[in-house]
């Protein structure tokens, strides 16, 4: 459930800067030991680096902090944890953290998946098709003349480390991949959203991980 949380500036550094909000989710599992155990596993600050301490004090960045359970099921819980801020101009950023809310540890693609050359083989082709659709989309606006698409998507490309972004539904298991554009070209970035069923992804699943279990 959530907990919002309206914290107070010490010395802002203008007056729309004087407070900012952080939600957390409160969790009652099991035990409180395993309550407080997950809750851990979805702190901001542990996700984004950030710090309370120094947002109240020096650092004025963060407007608000949210979170959106995705599933919640069979065990296993898919959290999306978000924050804003502004700066210099505003900017936000989305970690998806799956948990096994029995053990209170999170699922990683090293402890849930398996085949992981042939699931990356199979995202690349995904990924392909959508910044070959990207292009074409972006080359048939007369808005994005300047635009560079050939730098923009140079050396995009799935790897290992891609696998461990990604969140959990009935439906199968979203990958989530950051294209990383420079933030005046972010409106022409792509969703980089690969959804697989639970029939697709059955190939990749580790026995006894915490995915084979909620696919089965």
């Amino acid at each position: 459930s959530p907990h919002e949380v309206t914290y107070k500036r010490k010395a802002p550094s203008s007056e729309y800067k004087k407070t900012f909000s952080i939600t957390y989710p409160k969790i009652k599992a099991a035990t409180p030991a395993l309550s407080r155990k997950i809750e851990a596993l979805l702190s901001y600050e542990n996700a984004f680096d950030l710090t309370l301490a120094e947002e109240l004090k020096e650092s004025d960045w963060l407007d608000e902090a949210t979170y959106e359970v995705e599933y919640n099921g069979k065990g296993a819980l898919s959290v999306a944890l978000s924050i804003a801020g502004s700066a210099a101009y505003p900017d936000g950023s989305t970690k998806y953290i799956v948990i096994d809310t029995k053990k209170g540890t999170r699922a990683t693609a090293s402890t849930d998946l398996t085949n992981t050359n042939g699931l990356i083989a199979k995202l690349n082709v995904m990924l392909k098709k959508e910044i070959a659709a990207a292009i074409k989309e972006i080359k048939a606006d007369p808005d994005n003349a300047d635009a560079d698409t050939e730098q923009l998507f140079a050396n995009k490309k799935f790897g290992a480390s891609d696998l461990q972004s990604f969140s959990i539904n009935a439906h199968g298991v979203t990958f989530h991949y950051d294209y990383g554009f420079p933030h005046v070209e972010q409106a022409l970035e792509p969703a980089g959203e690969f959804t697989l069923s639970w029939t697709e992804m059955k190939p990749y699943l580790r026995a006894g991980g915490l995915l084979a279990a909620v696919a089965r």
